[in-house]
């Protein structure tokens, strides 16, 4: 199974929003876009990370589990490429 960072930034994203359309509006993507990121995060898991109403939405079990994890390897990713910078060479 291959999650990338992409997916968990939608995932963390509308874990924050716990709204699909104003998550989608931060990321800068369409709704319907999102909506088929995150079902596919959720099939390649093999479980449900929101529960889905008519007009809410809440995470799963599994999501609250995920969700600070996914934060973690986010902020991982960030700080690893922080340093990484820091260590370029000025050009010329």
């Amino acid at each position: 199974m291959d999650v990338n960072l992409r997916d968990l930034r939608y995932f963390t994203e509308v874990a924050d929003e716990l709204h699909f359309t104003r998550a989608a509006e931060r990321l800068h993507i369409s709704q319907p876009a999102l909506s088929k990121q995150i079902r596919a995060l959720e099939g390649r898991l093999g479980f449900s990370l929101f529960h889905r109403g008519s007009r809410s939405v809440a995470l799963t079990a599994q999501g609250e589990a995920l969700l600070p994890a996914a934060r973690a390897l986010i902020g991982d990713w960030e700080h690893a490429l922080r340093a990484v910078r820091a260590k370029d060479p000025a050009p010329g």
